[in-house]
């Protein structure tokens, strides 16, 4: 039934309000007040663009839209999707490990983004997202204490939200051998869709898919292929280059890849910030072991130095005491 029939049918039914000082309605009345409910129905209020808004509205089915989108993704409505929480508990639960303390939050970080980008119907896994991936990870991974635990914690956060390493591996490598000794203004061609290489592949892949998802680790693999081409590795300067690959060459909207450009560079600050902080923590610990070291050593000589004049001392009484001997015997 449509919202703006079931509207007029309920105004019709409800009995006029009736109070001690109300006198009994005439039946003329009542007739007039069913003839103005019912001529509601007939008024441009509902029959406007309002009523038909809300009568699609109360008949929604989720999937079941008339539109481009809903007939390429409805079929996905109701799906069960792991929540991030879950995510991380995956990732937990592969690592097996505590995570050291410094790095606990940019990993949950990187959990939590990296599995609402899988979860998301849009996208789309391609090489420039791979290498976007492992790039971050070993940028944030390169400095952590125990190299061994910095393996486990790569592969632990690809597989818990259901990536292979070794094909990521494997799509970054290929991607970079692509890229190496290659030019800006080569790059930018090929993701304007020039050529047969795999990047001009994906980049017209991406140009005719009309839902395309940009994705922060498409970004940084970008920013990696800047740095690749020679290009400064600089926040301004990476800047205008992502809104020329993104907007110019890619025909996508650029301000959120800029703004992710922008982020990458402040957080690889600190980063190094970090690294730097580590360093240093690590030469003042090597510095007090040597200090502990040579204060060993020289207890250690002052200890041999001391048995030696003890043992001298020893050898002076046991001789004294046997020249005696020999003295009282003659």
């Amino acid at each position: 039934m449509k919202f703006s029939r079931a509207l007029s049918l309920v105004l019709i039914a409800a009995p006029a309000a009736v109070t001690a000082f109300t006198t009994c309605p005439s039946t003329s009345a009542l007739s007039a007040n069913r003839i103005s409910s019912i001529s509601m129905s007939d008024t441009p209020f509902f029959s406007t663009d309002i009523a038909k808004a809300l009568d699609t509205e109360v008949s929604y089915s989720p999937g079941k839209a008339d539109t481009p989108f809903a007939r390429k993704y409805g079929h996905l409505a109701g799906v069960q999707v792991k929540t991030v929480g879950e995510a991380f508990t995956t990732f937990t639960d592969i690592l097996g490990t505590p995570v050291n303390a410094l790095y606990k939050g940019i990993c949950t970080d990187l959990v939590g983004s990296l599995h609402l980008i899988m979860v998301n119907a849009r996208f789309q896994r391609d090489a420039v997202f791979s290498l976007g991936l492992i790039t971050v990870l070993e940028l944030v991974l390169k400095n952590y204490p125990e190299q061994d635990t910095a393996k486990r914690i790569k592969s632990a956060m690809i597989e818990s939200v259901g990536l292979n390493e070794a094909e990521l591996d494997a799509e970054a490598a290929e991607l970079e051998a692509w890229v190496q000794g290659k030019t800006k203004d080569e790059i930018a061609s090929a993701l304007k869709g020039e050529g047969d290489s795999m990047l001009a592949g994906i980049a017209n892949a991406a140009k005719g898919d009309e839902w395309w998802m940009y994705s922060r680790f498409f970004g940084i693999g970008l920013i990696k292929m800047m740095d690749m081409a020679g290009v400064e590795q600089d926040m301004s300067v990476a800047y205008d280059v992502m809104e020329d690959w993104m907007g110019n060459c890619l025909g996508k909207p650029h301000y959120t890849a800029c703004s992710d450009s922008d982020l990458y560079f402040k957080q690889k600050g600190k980063l190094d910030m970090m690294e730097t902080m580590m360093k240093e923590i690590e030469i003042r610990e090597k510095k007090r072991m040597a200090d502990r070291l040579e204060a060993k050593a020289e207890m250690a000589l002052i200890a041999a130095d001391k048995a030696e004049k003890l043992q001298k001392e020893v050898e002076k009484e046991a001789a004294y005491k046997e020249k005696e001997e020999e003295t009282v015997e003659s």
